[in-house]
């Protein structure tokens, strides 16, 4: 079921995100430079439209309450960890793989805003918005539209859709569906967009062009949210 804009917005408590660099060969910019960056693109653009707060702060270990946003080389570091789960604690933890978003082709500040984004909206990545003919839709705010980009605190961003591109229902002229206004109606996306789509226990890929589900073909997917949506429904099925 979606969430409504008002259920959405509803959700105002400020949550503390500890990031944490745990990579042995660097984040290519300072941390706290990058973090920095982040929390004013989120305070600038983010926060209006789906208002929930948060607070990055650098630091080496979290604490207890707080959720974590951890840099590693590649998936093999973070394997004890696993990949978007829960802490011992039971709090949201996100990693961002800097060498496998470096060898895709992507900044390193597109990945982690892409992270963040879709982290604040479906913490745990178990979220599914329905469509009027039963299609269910994954709560992922940065899938339809992930190589639109803007600029912020001189890093590339990435772009996000609106609480409106989960609302199956018709809108009024001038809706917002997404950051960049490519968008026109719900659950559709760029060419350069996909969205992972599901009815009963079967999933799948819907890309914006070839070119673009060819590129995904290519791309290191093994330890991004996609693959631990995949994963989450093959363990359903058993």
């Amino acid at each position: 079921m979606a969430r409504s804009r008002a259920s959405a917005t509803a959700r105002n408590r400020l949550v503390h995100i500890a990031c944490i660099d745990k990579t042995r060969l660097g984040i290519g910019v300072p941390l706290g430079k990058l973090t920095a960056a982040l929390q004013k693109c989120y305070d600038k653009h983010f926060l209006p439209v789906w208002g929930f707060p948060v607070k990055l702060y650098v630091t080496r270990r979290a604490k207890p309450t707080d959720w974590q946003f951890v840099y590693f080389d590649d998936a093999k570091e973070a394997t004890t960890l696993g990949f978007h789960d829960i802490t011992r604690h039971g709090q949201p933890i996100t990693k961002v793989f800097v060498q496998t978003s470096l060898k895709d082709g992507d900044p390193v500040s597109v990945t982690a805003s892409h992270e963040l984004f879709e982290m604040a909206m479906d913490p745990v990545a178990n979220l599914w918005a329905q469509a009027k003919n039963g299609m269910e839709y994954a709560y992922e705010v940065c899938d339809p539209v992930e190589e639109d980009r803007f600029e912020c605190g001189g890093f590339p961003m990435c772009s996000f859709v609106y609480p409106a591109w989960f609302e199956p229902f018709k809108h009024p002229k001038g809706t917002k569906f997404d950051h960049l206004g490519k968008l026109y109606k719900p659950f559709i996306v760029t060419k350069n967009g996909y969205v992972v789509e599901k009815r009963g226990s079967r999933m799948k890929y819907v890309f914006g062009a070839l070119s673009k589900a060819a590129r995904f073909a290519q791309e290191d997917r093994r330890c991004r949210r996609v693959s631990y949506r995949r994963d989450e429904l093959t363990k359903a099925k058993l």
